[in-house]
């Protein structure tokens, strides 16, 4: 009897109608995962100094700029599949039936990103050394959202982790083959693990200025690269090579080269991520701290006090000037008495009836 071949299958449809509302695993995939990146750079912003709600208020700006450059970076590499002859431009815009590029997400994102830590006053590598392992596992999560889609899966393989693709779906040049290397799977642990990793060093090795950020992009790309080249689907490619390998390889290049050069000429990490929380939490400390009122009332008291004593001894030291005064009178009658030195106006009185 011959084995039945183990292998994962894929979803039998990727959205699911609530009335006339589709809601899409893609799209749950993209949402949660931004969701998660949200919760987790908010409490390392925190843990840094930071305010609660401004990793959640610049994401607002980055998240739409990030989808939009996904999206424009994926339109552009593969504008075969939406434009020329027999092909509608407009399933350009059809986000939700998948297609974002990474690489111009973290651009774009990056851009949005910058513009609201400017209107806060808070330096953008900060910021992104707090939300790199969040983005990480973002990535983990929305590559799940290639596995509703049945899309971007790597060569056939019969290995028991292999993956089921539907007929619908198959390359042309294999459709004999049902199982393919699930790629998406491979990134989604890859991108857990660089989570962890940037993790651990930012713990570790207290990474700052963009440091910590730079990490997460060179580990990402390192995994990206053997991971591009499993994959089937179409793409340009250029001296034998994936686009995405050869964009793996510069991004590589250049986080690395940001980490050297960074650590050489702004070690350490920054102290102040966000001034206005830092007066908040002063302010905050002066109003709730009872031994700072005390100590505040104590100051008050003695101030006043020493004020008291000034004026007690400048009260002290007239008195002494008047009795100073009425001891020395009667010692200048006694003098006139005994014969002592008239005053020269007393001289110069003439004498009355001589």
């Amino acid at each position: 009897m011959e084995l039945e071949l183990a292998f994962i299958p894929s979803p039998s449809r990727g959205v699911i109608h609530l009335g006339p509302i589709p809601l899409r695993g893609y799209a749950f995939c993209i949402i949660i995962g931004v969701f998660v990146a949200v919760w987790l750079g908010s409490r390392r912003w925190v843990a840094r100094g930071g305010q609660k709600t401004t990793i959640a208020d610049i994401a607002v700006w980055a998240v739409p700029f990030g989808l939009v450059g996904g999206r424009l970076y994926h339109v552009i590499t593969s504008y075969e599949l939406y434009f020329g002859e027999g092909k509608d431009w407009v399933n350009a815009f059809k986000i939700w039936e998948g297609g974002l590029g990474i690489w111009g997400a973290i651009a774009l994102g990056a851009l949005g990103a910058w513009i609201a830590c400017r209107r806060r006053g808070i330096p953008l590598p900060a910021y992104a050394d707090a939300v790199a392992p969040g983005i990480a596992f973002a990535q983990a999560i929305g590559r799940w959202g290639n596995w509703f889609n049945q899309e971007l899966y790597g060569r056939a393989t019969d290995l028991p982790w292999a993956l089921k693709i539907d007929s619908a779906h198959r390359p042309a040049d294999s459709l004999d083959a049902a199982t393919y290397h699930p790629t998406f799977l491979y990134e989604s642990l890859w991108c857990v693990g660089v989570a962890l990793l940037v993790i651990w060093a930012d713990r570790r090795f207290k990474l700052g200025h963009g440091r910590a950020f730079a990490l997460y992009v060179a580990a990402y790309t390192v995994g990206r690269f053997w991971i591009e080249y499993l994959r089937v689907d179409d793409a340009h490619h250029v001296l034998g090579l994936r686009l995405n390998d050869w964009t793996s390889i510069l991004v590589f290049a250049a986080a690395v080269a940001y980490m050297v050069v960074s650590a050489k000429l702004r070690p350490g990490r920054e102290e102040i991520v966000e001034p206005a929380a830092l007066a908040e939490a002063e302010s905050s400390a002066q109003d709730t701290d009872p031994h700072a009122k005390d100590a505040d009332a104590k100051d008050a008291t003695d101030a006043e006090g020493a004020d008291a004593g000034d004026a007690d001894e400048k009260a002290a030291d007239g008195d002494d000037e008047k009795t100073a005064a009425g001891e020395a009178e009667p010692d200048a009658d006694r003098d006139a008495e005994d014969g002592a030195a008239v005053p020269v106006e007393a001289e110069a009185k003439p004498a009355k009836n001589l």
